[in-house]
């Protein structure tokens, strides 16, 4: 009588990596709607919708292929006066894939997982960060923030710039 193979053994199974890459490709898309990027001069933008609480996209570089910005809330943290919370983003253009480099949400990466984390780690924090992010986007979204809403751009101060 032959093995019959069950569903779980003929599924693919998906690796953090991967899950990761689907992230970064999903929040491209989110982005995408949201600002189109492409088309935004280097700059600081603001979106505000009434709430009191204005968006800053800060679009550092621009590039053919990749933008660098930084998404954040002009709140500061009251211990060290960075925009809290804020993510430096890079968006692929050619890839259509959307990558948080780092966030700012009351701590450093460095505070969170070390200097000199194992691979595992970092890939596990880097699933935090882009969860975090398609989170975001998807609130900013729903309350209204976009590119009708974006006015701009404003010089960026040569402090964004170094950080990036």
């Amino acid at each position: 009588m032959p093995m019959l193979a069950t569903t779980a053994e003929r599924l693919p199974r998906l690796n953090r990596f991967g899950w990761l890459m689907g992230l970064y490709g999903e929040n491209h898309g989110r982005f995408q709607r949201l600002f189109a990027p492409a088309r935004l001069a280097v700059g600081r933008h603001r979106s505000s919708v009434g709430d009191g609480l204005d968006l800053h996209l800060d679009v550092i570089e621009q590039h053919r292929y990749t933008t660098e910005l930084r998404l954040t809330y002009a709140m500061p943290d009251p211990v060290t006066g960075e925009p809290d919370p804020s993510a430096w983003l890079r968006v692929y253009h050619d890839t259509r894939q959307l990558e948080a480099t780092h966030c700012y949400i009351g701590r450093r990466w460095q505070d969170v997982i070390g200097l000199y984390p194992p691979p595992a780690e970092v890939v596990g924090h880097r699933m935090r960060m882009n969860t975090f992010l398609g989170k975001w986007l998807e609130y900013l979204g729903e309350r209204g923030h976009g590119i009708a809403t974006l006015h701009g751009p404003e010089i960026v101060s040569e402090e964004v710039i170094k950080t990036a």
